[in-house]
């Protein structure tokens, strides 16, 4: 029996000893004593770590991808009132230019004809609906059945009437009476009024230039957006989708000086400045023409 114990104390021993040596003999050692081959198996550790981690996250990418609706947002954070720009908005929301310097108003008038080129009338009646007026343009899905694409309502160009660049190509600038786009920001599934009540824009100055903005023109009258063009739906789902507009003519506005203007958003359901946006609803800008004195 002790020979048997011995055996086997010397057999563990010695495959030990031929463990080390084979170990020794494959693992260079540097003059530290440091071995590669351990180096290495914790380089190989982190690689391995570091590919699984990121199959975790593209497999979680995938599948909050899939909870994702291509038409309409899963979580939004709406806003209580969308926020407004102009066109043209120039460097700084500033619009200024010389009645006598043709190439100081062109590249207004130029960014207007481009931005107002999809709401030509030919355009609108190709590819929109003619909609009643005052009323929402409600197109539910049917269940799981998708309702797309959705149907848009014509906002022809025409409406703009003398801001439209149609009878006169320089929108007023050449004459000292300048003519601004104002548009809401698009919010999905928006309902910006209710009773049949359209929002609708006005435009003053600021205190300190409250008598040199002169008589104001609308177009449409009223500078309404006409409810027919709500809801939004979206860019996929509303493809041809022609966002209101409002024009603002300045009549007589005083030349040869700064005036700042601000435009909001009138509605019986959006509310200007907010508690998290003091600026939603409403734009501010600086115009001044400048014109030689006679």
């Amino acid at each position: 029996m002790v020979s048997l114990a011995v055996w086997r104390r010397y057999c563990s021993v010695s495959a030990v000893m031929v463990s080390l040596a084979v170990w020794k003999r494959y693992c260079s050692v540097s003059a530290d004593g440091v071995c590669f081959c351990v180096l290495g198996l914790i380089l190989l550790f982190y690689l391995v770590f570091y590919i699984f981690l990121g199959g975790m996250f593209v497999l979680t990418m995938y599948v909050m991808l899939l909870t994702l609706d291509d038409y309409k947002p899963t979580y939004q954070d709406r806003l209580v009132t969308p926020g407004m720009m102009i066109r043209p908005r120039g460097e700084a929301m500033e619009i200024l230019y010389n009645t006598k310097d043709t190439e100081s108003f062109d590249i207004y008038a130029q960014t207007l004809n481009n931005f107002l080129e999809s709401y030509n009338n030919s355009l609108q009646v190709q590819n929109n609906d003619e909609c009643p007026p005052d009323n929402y343009f409600i197109q539910e899905d049917s269940g799981e059945v998708r309702n797309n694409p959705k149907r848009s309502c014509q906002f022809n160009r025409s409406t703009l009437e003398e801001c439209s660049g149609i009878t006169d190509r320089t929108y007023g600038y050449q004459k000292g009476q300048p003519c601004v786009l104002i548009k809401l920001n698009r919010v999905i599934g928006m309902l910006p009024g209710k009773d049949g009540q359209s929002p609708y824009v006005t435009c003053g100055a600021k205190k300190e230039d409250s008598d040199a903005i002169g008589e104001l023109a609308y177009y449409p009258p009223n500078g309404t957006f006409n409810l027919m063009y709500f809801p939004y739906y979206g860019k996929k789902a509303q493809l041809n989708y022609s966002q209101p507009l409002v024009a603002v003519k300045f009549l007589n506005i005083s030349l040869n000086t700064d005036v700042n203007v601000e435009c909001k958003i009138n509605s019986n359901t959006l509310k200007t400045g907010g508690e998290r946006d003091k600026f939603a609803g409403r734009v501010s800008f600086k115009l001044r023409i400048t014109s030689p004195i006679n």
